[in-house]
C-alpha cells in the first residue's frame, strides 16, 4: 500500500501535467472548429453584410480615436528613447529608419491588436455572453436563425478588414509622433528623418506587418466570440458573474496567444 501510495505521489506532477495538456488541446480544437464554422457562414447569406457594416462601424470607426492617441505617444516615446540611444554613437539620423522599422513590423500590429481586444473584443464577449445566459441565442435556433452566421460571422469578417487598416493607421500616426520628438523637439532634419523612412521600409516589411494584423485579427475574434458564446459552459462562474469572468479570460486569453503569435510569425518572415 505504501509503495502505491508513493508511486501516486511521484506521478502526480505528471497526471497535473497531462490534464492541463490536455485541456489546452481541447480548448485549442473547439475554438479552431469554432473558427471554421464562423468562416463557413460568410458567404452563406447576403443578409450578413449589412449586420458586417454595423460591426465595422463598431470595430473600426470607432476604435480611430484611441488607436491615433497610442500610435501618437507610442513614436513619440520611440522617437525620445531611440535618439538618445543613437546620440551615443553619433548616428541620429537613422531615427527614422528605427521608428517606421519598429512600428511596421513590430508595435504597430501588437499594439493595435492588444487595444481593440480592449476595446471591441471584450464587448463582443460580454454581448454574446449576456445573450447566451438571457437564452437569446437558443431562441434564435428556435427561430431557425444561425447563431453563428448572425452574431460570430459579421465580427469576424469585420475584423479582417478593420486589424489592417487601424494598423496602417497606428503605423502611419506613430511616424508623424516620432518626427515630432526627433525633428520637431530634439532639433533633427527633417529631410532625413523622412529619406530614412522612405529608404528603409520595404514591401516585405510592410506586407509582414500586415499579415500578422489579419492573423491577429482572427485570434482576437475567434477568442472573445467563443469565450462569449460557452459561457454556460464554465465552471468557475454562473450568469452574470460567468459573463464577467468569460470576458476577463477572453482579454488575457487574446493579449497572450497575440504575443506568442507575434514570436512565431516574426521567427517564420523575418
Amino acid at each position: 500500500m505504501s509503495t502505491r501510495a508513493e508511486d501516486k505521489t511521484i506521478l502526480a506532477p505528471f497526471a497535473l501535467l497531462g490534464r492541463l495538456s490536455m485541456s489546452v488541446v481541447s480548448e485549442a480544437g473547439a475554438m479552431f472548429i469554432f473558427l471554421m464554422k464562423g468562416f463557413a457562414h460568410i458567404f452563406s447569406s447576403l443578409g450578413i453584410f449589412s449586420k458586417t457594416v454595423r460591426q465595422l462601424y463598431f470595430i473600426g470607426v470607432r476604435s480611430i480615436t484611441v488607436i491615433t492617441l497610442i500610435g501618437l505617444f507610442t513614436g513619440m516615446v520611440i522617437g525620445l528613447q531611440t535618439h538618445y540611444a543613437l546620440s551615443k554613437f553619433g548616428s541620429e539620423g537613422f531615427l527614422g529608419a528605427a521608428v517606421a522599422l519598429s512600428l511596421v513590423r513590430e508595435l504597430g500590429p501588437v499594439l493595435t491588436a492588444i487595444m481593440l481586444t480592449g476595446r471591441a473584443g471584450s464587448s463582443m464577449t460580454a454581448e454574446i455572453g449576456v445573450m447566451r445566459i438571457s437564452e437569446q441565442i437558443d431562441a434564435l435556433e428556435l427561430m431557425d436563425i444561425n447563431p453563428m452566421n448572425y452574431l460570430v460571422s459579421p465580427k469576424l469578417l469585420a475584423s479582417l478588414a478593420s486589424f489592417p487598416i487601424l494598423t496602417a493607421l497606428f503605423d502611419l500616426v506613430g511616424i508623424v509622433g516620432g518626427y515630432l520628438t526627433g525633428v520637431a523637439l530634439l532639433g533633427g532634419n527633417s529631410g532625413v528623418y523622412f529619406y530614412r523612412v522612405h529608404s528603409s521600409l520595404t514591401w516585405e516589411d510592410i506586407s509582414a506587418g500586415f499579415m500578422k494584423s489579419i492573423v491577429f485579427a482572427i485570434i482576437v475574434c475567434t477568442v472573445c466570440c467563443f469565450q462569449g458564446y460557452f459561457t454556460h459552459h464554465r465552471k468557475d462562474g454562473m450568469g452574470p458573474e460567468g459573463v464577467s469572468q468569460a470576458t476577463t479570460t477572453a482579454v488575457v486569453m487574446s493579449c497572450v496567444i497575440v504575443l506568442a503569435a507575434d514570436y512565431i510569425l516574426t521567427s517564420l518572415l523575418f
